[in-house]
């Protein structure tokens, strides 16, 4: 269910104060902003692709070999570049069963070590992509499939996807702290 700002979405003007993090939040806007926009042209390039790929198949009995592994790639680059702006958004799905029992200033806390836990897990999550992209493109590694495309093109997506929500992970965390020490 989507809704209102959070408590942490209302305080983003704590940022103002501190020009190095406002910079790198506006940055990381704009970067989200474009990375949407292409997202967007990727999901309608894999419909598109994949609607060639039934008619092609239905009407014409024709093989296609590279279009359910580019729909995939476009699926796969498209969900993993667009997770730090849903991240901004705090999109992600919740559990808010604490939410309206929770007094503002536990709240705050509790979203800040959830945060910390996510940064945690996203670091390893990303360390591991860029990893496993860099072996991918050392080793000229491609897929099974006859067209065969280098793996370095969806595990670079991921990786590249990872280490944006991790920055904007890594923002949420520092704009109340920065806040505070202004205050």
């Amino acid at each position: 269910m989507m809704h209102g700002p959070l408590p942490d979405q209302t305080e983003r003007s704590s940022a103002a104060g501190n020009t190095l993090v406002a910079a790198l939040e506006r940055g990381l806007a704009v970067c989200n902003n474009v990375i949407v926009f292409l997202a967007a042209i990727a999901l309608i390039a894999a419909c598109v692709i994949l609607s060639d790929s039934v008619l092609g198949r239905a009407l014409f009995h024709s093989a296609n070999y590279w279009q359910d592994e580019a729909a995939v790639f476009l699926l796969v680059g498209a969900t993993f570049m667009t997770a730090a702006y849903v991240q901004g958004q705090r999109g992600h799905i919740g559990i808010e069963a604490f939410v309206g029992l929770l007094p503002p200033i536990v709240n705050r806390i509790r979203l800040w070590l959830v945060d910390v836990a996510s940064l945690l897990f996203c670091s390893f999550f990303a360390w591991k992509s860029w990893t496993l992209a860099h072996e991918a493109w050392a080793d000229g590694q491609v897929s099974n499939s006859m067209w065969s495309p280098p793996l370095a093109i969806p595990y670079g997506l991921m990786a590249s996807g990872m280490t944006l929500l991790c920055v904007q992970i890594l923002l949420q965390i520092i704009i109340p702290l920065s806040g505070a020490a202004r205050r």
